[in-house]
């Protein structure tokens, strides 16, 4: 799980492209060693863009962005203005890559959780880094709402043997959060700012 919150420049490159279709958008990207779900698309983050409202727009925040699948989706598919970040060297390398051969213009850059993040949202979408464990995990989803617009929504999707129905209740705390749907044990969250 080397690719949470390290740059580890030992692990050795091995760059695979991937075709991938997300409702109903052609997509390639490419992946490598080191960063989340070198495989492909993965079913969480495939289930959370399929289940995004179509009332996105605005300014949008895609927060660990790894190879770029959410962020350039995004952009292609609402036309929104699109940031991304990840505290992944290699990942950062692969979206700006994966931006260019899909054809999307979205900023990304480097940022240790909301570090490098200087305005507010009116989205921040992610499939958070679970493995980090609790305590950043929290303090990635709730220190999101410090960057949200008002109104703004957070979304994001987590298993439900990886705590999705204590998150909400804990989320509930700060946000008006739902679970929006569940597919094959993964659960994708809207939660808005009050």
């Amino acid at each position: 799980m080397s690719y949470y919150f390290s740059n580890d420049e030992n692990i050795k490159m091995k760059k695979k492209d991937h075709q991938v279709n997300i409702a109903g958008l052609s997509f390639v990207f490419t992946t490598d060693n080191g960063v989340f779900s070198k495989r492909g698309l993965d079913f969480g983050t495939r289930t959370l863009l399929e289940s995004l409202p179509e009332y996105i727009k605005g300014e949008v925040l895609d927060f660990g962005c790894g190879y770029g699948p959410i962020g350039i989706f995004l952009k292609k598919k609402y036309f929104c203005k699109v940031d991304m970040v990840d505290i992944n060297k290699r990942s950062i390398s692969l979206a700006l890559e994966n931006a260019l051969k899909n054809n999307v213009e979205v900023n990304i850059f480097e940022s240790n959780i909301y570090e490098n993040i200087k305005k507010e949202y009116d989205f921040i979408i992610t499939n958070p880094p679970i493995r980090v464990g609790k305590e950043i995990l929290y303090k990635v989803l709730m220190d999101a709402y410090d960057y949200l617009k008002e109104k703004g929504e957070l979304w994001l999707v987590i298993h439900k043997d990886q705590g999705a129905k204590t998150t909400i209740r804990d989320l509930n705390k700060k946000y008006n959060a739902e679970l929006i749907t569940k597919n094959k044990g993964f659960c994708v969250i809207c939660a808005r700012k009050r």
